[in-house]
């Protein structure tokens, strides 16, 4: 993530102090360009707050129970999760491009 303002390259660019200069002054715009910058732009009911954090839920669609993925460089809703076989011990993983169960052995 870039952000705007560049505090790193400011201060390796800054006068020294022994010049005469300030080695590195911050403005409080410029840490608020950054802030803002980086802030989570979401609906209120999906973000939960607690213990002084904060954490994004975002529900599947329509209750379903599908899985979020990455669709080149863009999120998108992916095939439902197939239902857990009921018997032998199983994995949930990729096998030839498609979301499935994959037997295993039991530990």
């Amino acid at each position: 993530m870039r952000f705007p303002v560049d505090f790193e390259g400011l201060a390796k660019g800054a006068k020294s102090a022994s010049g005469g200069g300030y080695p590195t002054q911050i403005s409080a715009a410029d840490l608020m360009k950054d802030f803002k910058y980086a802030a989570l732009d979401a609906e209120a009911g999906l973000i939960e707050e607690t213990g002084g954090t904060r954490k994004l839920t975002i529900p599947a669609p329509g209750g379903s129970n599908k899985v979020l993925g990455c669709d080149g460089s863009a999120m998108a809703w992916k095939d439902d999760i197939p239902a857990a076989p009921t018997t032998g011990t199983h994995v949930l993983g990729v096998k030839d491009g498609t979301l499935q169960w994959i037997a295993t052995e039991e530990c």
